[in-house]
């Protein structure tokens, strides 16, 4: 590797922590504030977004002299750092398999270092202009469709597809002459694969932004990465002429899948969840505050329903019921004693109620005093 493909390297390692750093940030900032729009306009959420747009610069740069596998393996490699970040920032859990899969990902990515061979400039052809265009309009539609009816697997991976051939378009993007700055513009504005590499990033980043809203963190990020790194490395070692040194095929591959599988694993640590951006949904860390208590069950209840006929009304037994003296019972009232007939007799003509059993005449009115009489007089005593 030469010296240029070695500060290549360091802005690709530099790239992946800036990656690290943008997660954790957005992760603070999504704790400190209520709600998705605070969350979006707080400061340390927009300067992690500095931190991914530099870091996605950085690897476009890199890509002037590296090997996409190289590139894509290292930014997958930011999750190792992710984890690690996390475990003091934010006090997230660390597995076990989460240290092995981080000492493993820093081995692989080291034997990739290693096993990349000299990269030449991609000639870029009127073809290569026109297939890659063409492939970023594919990437629209089909990005289109597949958010309105796709699982957020698929999606995720397409997500991973986009961003790679972001990656792949920057490998064969040609530097515009150095100079007068005008035409260094004008040649850029001017140049097909510019507008392509802007079409494969923003498709790509919106479709990760849909999986995570609708799918879980881990899964979501370990299909993605994956995408990310497997298919656009060879399509870049089949059509772009990326090599690799002779002798370390083998040891290339093996570190590659390697990465990928180290990945995956680190996309489903606690640190991940605890990195999730605001609008994502992580049910597996998610815990109510205080434990619900248990709700009965809710009690049906049933009512007859009579179709056709008049309702069912009861009727009591006859039973007599005869006081000691044989009369029917009384009842004092206001009015004075009548006679009541009981309560659980069933209801008689008019016509056929007994001569006592018919009620008294109203009283008439009682006076507030009585009225003297001449047989009965109270002396009248006077006190000087």
């Amino acid at each position: 590797m030469t010296a240029a493909g070695w500060i290549a390297l360091a802005i690709t390692v530099f790239g992946a922590f800036s990656y690290a750093a943008a997660s954790i940030l957005q992760a603070v900032a999504a704790r400190r504030s209520s709600g998705t729009v605070q969350t979006l306009r707080h400061p340390l959420y927009l300067l992690g977004i500095g931190c991914d747009v530099l870091a996605w610069v950085g690897s476009m740069i890199a890509l002037r002299e590296l090997a996409v596998y190289l590139v894509e393996s290292v930014l997958a490699g930011s999750l190792a750092v992710t984890v690690v970040a996390a475990r003091f920032v934010l006090r997230s859990r660390l597995r076990r398999r989460d240290v092995v899969a981080v000492v493993v990902s820093i081995g692989a990515l080291a034997t990739l270092a290693l096993s990349a061979g000299p990269q030449d400039s991609v000639p870029t052809s009127d073809g290569l202009r026109l297939w890659f265009c063409g492939a970023a309009v594919a990437a629209v539609v089909t990005a289109w469709g597949a958010a309105r009816v796709a699982p957020p697997g698929i999606i995720a991976a397409l997500a991973g597809l986009c961003l790679g051939g972001a990656a792949l378009v920057g490998r064969a993007l040609p530097m515009p002459p150095a100079g007068d700055w005008t035409v260094t513009a004008l040649a850029v504005l001017t140049e097909p694969l510019v507008a392509a590499l802007l079409t494969f990033a923003a498709t790509g980043m919106l479709l990760y932004a849909h999986a995570l809203q609708h799918g879980q963190v881990g899964p979501v990020t370990a299909v993605h990465w994956t995408a990310e790194v497997v298919a656009p490395s060879a399509v870049a070692l089949l059509i772009l002429g990326d090599t690799v040194r002779p002798g370390w095929e083998l040891a290339a591959a093996v570190a590659g899948l390697v990465t990928v599988g180290a990945a995956v694993v680190l996309a489903t640590a606690p640190a991940t969840h605890a990195t999730a951006r605001p609008g994502e949904i992580a049910p597996a860390t998610t815990r109510p505050a205080l434990p619900s208590a248990a709700r009965p069950a809710p009690v049906r209840r049933t009512e007859r329903v009579i179709w056709w006929g008049p309702p069912p009304i009861w009727i009591p037994p006859k039973r007599t019921v005869e006081t000691l003296t044989g009369r029917p019972l009384r009842q004092l009232t206001a009015d004075g004693p009548h006679a009541v007939p009981p309560g659980w007799t069933g209801p008689q003509p008019a016509d056929a109620v007994p001569a006592e059993l018919a009620p008294a005449p109203p009283r008439p009115a009682r006076q507030l005093l009585p009225e003297p009489d001449a047989a009965v007089r109270l002396p009248l005593r006077y006190t000087p």
